[in-house]
């Protein structure tokens, strides 16, 4: 049927009746007023035809303004094309945390009403791309309604995104089971943006930032994606450190792995052991001294939290939100190729830009009690191709941190603070070094450790036999590293990766069976050799183990230590090779849609600002449409394959690609001449069978090999001492 609708602003604004079947059920949603209940028997669509930063300049609205409610907690989840079991664990782990809040009754924010004071805002990052099995649990939740009242354009103007409001009483756990209020469910304040095109996550947050944020006014926003679920308290914990401390501009929790039911996803050493211990060691040593100084270098995306008052430009608009939308911006064509990988990773340019605001002195802090559960890679090309972002954007915004460490001189810090800041920004140079010769110095351990076994057993001449093909079989892994890199997409020469992985661990074996026998030789001949090497075994392993027995943590230790050390030269060499080989590449794997909405109608307003939308009018179609998404959700038919999305780089002009395979050359062959250059240096100063024996003179190998093995205990005492230390304060603040 259709209705004559008047704009709003010159604004297509609907409010569409829930379906009756949905209605039904508000009723046992307690301490809820009658005249509170249009939010629940009504959805508002608000068809968006600006840009973001002129939501509010254009006369759109939210209902929570119209309602009077202040907003203590904005909680944005981004998503792309995830399905239903990895939404629903989001949503409804941000539902456990908002009924969390309405139970604490000694608390002068939080209470039985406290819902109205969070608002939940779902971005979804292109209307052709998200998951259609998401739209179904939306539309049971009220949500989202679909039909021809979704325009793509209003008075000549494109639609950019479709806006639903809505307050939802119930929620749909991961296993697709309703939550109604008698299991604890609170109302919540949902906004569902879904941009009419892929624009990248980045473009979201703009949404969620510069055009709901500045409505709402929020005091904290909450950042999630769309596969972690935030434990049940996990947000409170996070609001509390901001409103304990008011120098706290940003905080985030430990990011744990997703181990599935029972922890059965350990079983894949690679979709979540290793990971699980990578995620574990950083959240135990990590995290905690650098939370120490005030500033985390990585505020993860998928789960932390920023005060809205700290993030905001100052008059000129220079500030941390500039800084991080400068990336929304950059295609390759107007950038270089530093600035284009640099905002690979723009959460830590926001960090950065958030410490060293001027005239301000925000704090990062991490908050070991807010723990988040996410969804990781569980498969090797979408693996190496996350390094890969990760790798070279976090290479390049450490690099622009400490080149412009500057700024964090000329904010308003204490003295003490900004002397504790240059600190860390020299351990992270030197971390910095550390990485860029890593390759280098893994090959240059692997042919000390392997060769000692010949010093070891002189008279069998099988070792040093199998040394040399050993050693040239993993020059020769190296090696094939590099060509696959260069052009080879892991999902398009997966088994072959999975070669060279294997082939590491295989290698890896070797290499610490070679290990515990250099050790044992280094015992019983004593010397400072020995007291070097173990000095170092000890302080780098059992910092691993002791940390994580303070922090009542160990788990990880016996689940996946042994997959991580067997992983680890994959890491080295696999994805770092990788990640070099691509620092042309800097797409996110998505690509951006620049074709005009066609299959949705046009509608023009009359002399009386009035335009003629379709709308569900009886009762039937409306309850067909609730059934048809209920039944979607309970069989789980099979969707069609989306379409591949194109590679970003594709789209560039010659020059641009030019210039860039310059560059990815030049940083190339800097980073292979200086490893190399390396090994040649320490492996020219003798016979690397003599590394541990007693001699006269001290070599260039024996001397490196103490360089190093002194360096690695010394940066994991410090780790250790910091981590130690923020958990006795942890226990003195609480």
């Amino acid at each position: 049927m259709k209705k004559a609708v008047r704009l709003t602003n010159g604004n297509l604004v609907l409010d569409l009746n829930v379906p009756p079947k949905l209605v039904k059920i508000l009723p046992v949603v307690g301490g809820v007023r009658y005249e509170e209940k249009s939010e629940m028997t009504k959805t508002r669509y608000t068809a968006v035809t600006c840009d973001p930063d002129e939501f509010e300049k254009q006369g759109f609205f939210l209902r929570q303004n119209e309602l009077g409610r202040t907003t203590e907690l904005f909680i944005v989840i981004t998503m792309y094309n995830e399905d239903e079991v990895l939404f629903c664990r989001t949503l409804y782990g941000v539902m456990r945390n908002i009924s969390h809040l309405c139970t604490r009754k000694n608390s002068r924010t939080w209470g039985p009403d406290s819902w109205k004071k969070v608002v939940v805002c779902i971005v979804a990052d292109g209307r052709r791309k998200v998951h259609a099995r998401v739209l179904d649990v939306l539309t049971l939740l009220g949500v989202y309604q679909p039909g021809d009242h979704m325009k793509g354009v209003v008075n000549n103007k494109a639609v950019t995104a479709h806006l639903f409001e809505y307050t939802t009483s119930f929620g749909l756990d991961p296993n697709m089971h309703f939550r109604y209020p008698d299991k604890g469910i609170v109302p919540t304040q949902i906004l569902f943006c879904m941009k009419e095109k892929n624009k990248k996550k980045i473009n979201s947050h703009r949404w969620f930032f510069n055009a709901f944020g500045s409505l709402l006014q929020p005091n904290v926003c909450v950042l999630l994606d769309v596969g972690t679920m935030p434990g049940p308290k996990s947000i409170y914990h996070l609001w509390k450190t901001f409103d304990l401390n008011s120098n706290v501009g940003g905080a985030c929790g430990e990011i744990a792995a997703y181990k599935g039911r029972h922890w059965r996803s350990l079983i894949n050493p690679l979709a979540v052991a290793a990971q699980n211990f990578e995620y574990k060691i950083t959240n135990i040593l990590d995290k905690p001294t650098e939370s120490l100084f005030g500033y985390i270098s990585v505020l993860p995306g998928a789960f932390s939290a920023y005060r809205y008052i700290a993030l905001q430009n100052d008059q000129m608009g220079v500030g941390p939100l500039a800084s991080y939308f400068k990336g929304e911006v950059l295609h390759g064509r107007d950038t270089d190729i530093f600035t284009s990988n640099m905002y690979l990773a723009e959460d830590r340019i926001l960090c950065f830009e958030l410490v060293a605001k001027a005239e301000s002195h925000w704090i990062l802090k991490y908050v070991k009690s807010a723990i988040g559960e996410t969804d990781v890679p569980d498969a090797l090309p979408e693996f190496i191709s996350q390094r890969r972002r990760w790798l070279n954007g976090s290479f390049f915004a450490a690099t622009y941190a400490v080149a412009h460490v500057g700024q964090i001189m000329r904010s308003g810090h204490t003295a003490g603070r900004k002397a504790g800041l240059l600190a860390e920004t020299v351990y992270n140079v030197i971390n910095l070094i550390a990485s860029w010769f890593g390759i280098g110095n893994f090959y240059l351990f692997f042919v000390i450790l392997t060769s000692s076994l010949e010093t070891e057993y002189p008279k069998v001449k099988l070792i040093k036999y199998l040394n040399a093909f050993i050693q040239y079989w993993m020059a020769g892994l190296v090696t094939a590293a590099f060509l696959l890199s260069m052009g080879n997409k892991p999902q398009a020469a997966k088994w072959k990766y999975w070669s060279l992985v294997i082939s590491f661990a295989a290698l890896m074996c070797y290499m610490l069976f070679c290990a515990v026998i250099c050790a044992i030789a280094a015992s019983r001949q004593g010397g400072g050799a020995y007291s070097v090497m173990l000095f170092s075994i000890i302080a780098t392993y059992g910092v691993y183990f002791f940390s994580s027995i303070l922090s009542f943590d160990p788990w990880h230790m016996f689940t996946s230590f042994i997959p991580y050390m067997l992983l680890s030269p994959t890491y080295v060499n696999v994805l770092n090779v990788y990640a070099f080989c691509n620092l042309d590449d800097i797409s996110w794997g998505t690509k951006q849609q620049t074709d005009q909405p066609t299959d949705l109608g046009a509608v023009v307003q009359n002399s009386a600002s009035q335009v003629d939308v379709e709308v569900l009018a009886d009762v039937a179609d409306a309850n067909e449409m609730y059934e048809e998404s209920l039944a979607n959700l309970r069989d789980r038919k099979p969707l069609p394959e989306p379409e591949v999305p194109g590679l970003y780089a594709a789209e560039r002009e010659q020059a641009a690609r030019d210039y860039y395979a310059s560059v990815r050359t030049n940083v190339l062959l800097c980073w292979v001449l200086s490893n190399g250059l390396l090994l040649a240096a320490i492996l020219g100063g003798g016979d690397p069978t003599s590394t541990f024996n007693e001699n006269n003179t001290l070599t260039r190998t024996k001397a490196y090999m103490t360089f190093i093995l002194a360096f690695v205990a010394i940066t994991s005492i410090i780790r250790f001492s910091g981590s130690t230390l923020y958990l006795v304060i942890r226990v003195f603040t609480g």
